[in-house]
């Protein structure tokens, strides 16, 4: 029990935003029987974000259902800075595409609602999203999730590469100022 305890208290506080609420049914014999199915978000606000979905008689079951789903479902995303994602990326799902791309600090999270959802529970606080073909927010979520599963930090690609992460950004040594002087003679002469 103790064990328990301990586990829960170091556990951290997660966020959840309610996507998406249905009211569906089901045709019987004697008619139709209705229910709820929800599209929940869970993230912790630091990189890590899922997905989860629940059908129930009552809104409050299809909620916890969808909650506990997305807290199974989570995934860690490599994040630039704790703020914004390290390139831009396109993926889809379904029918829906999702573009998404890096942004300047102080831009904020300009995208539309499923993925506005998406990012805040992740943490990311400066992004440009558009959402491109369908609007169901199941394939959005899905494919923003798709997307940000793909995401890599230079650092992976250096290590999968076996090189150092320098190589991999593109930093370039300072040629010296003389040797910028005669390259720029040899051109005019």
């Amino acid at each position: 029990m103790a064990r328990a305890d301990r586990a829960q208290n170091t556990e951290v506080e997660l966020i959840e935003r309610l996507v998406g609420i249905n009211r569906v049914a089901k045709v019987v014999k004697g008619g139709r029987r209705f229910g709820f199915a929800a599209l929940m978000v869970v993230g912790d606000g630091r990189g890590r974000v899922g997905v989860g979905s629940g059908k129930a008689r009552e809104v409050p079951e299809a909620i916890q259902k969808a909650t506990m789903q997305a807290k199974r479902n989570l995934i860690r995303v490599p994040l630039r800075e704790g703020r914004t994602l390290h390139h831009d990326i396109k993926a889809r799902f379904g029918a829906g595409k999702v573009v998404m791309r890096t942004a300047e600090p102080g831009t904020g999270i300009i995208a539309g609602g499923p993925l506005r959802a998406v990012f805040e529970a992740l943490g990311i606080q400066d992004i440009v999203a558009k959402s491109v073909g369908s609007s169901n927010p199941y394939n959005m979520v899905k494919a923003a999730l798709s997307a940000l599963e793909k995401m890599e930090s230079p650092r992976m690609v250096a290590a999968r590469r076996n090189k150092r992460v320098g190589e991999i950004v593109g930093r370039k040594s300072e040629t010296p100022a003389s040797d910028k002087k005669d390259q720029a003679t040899d051109g005019e002469a």
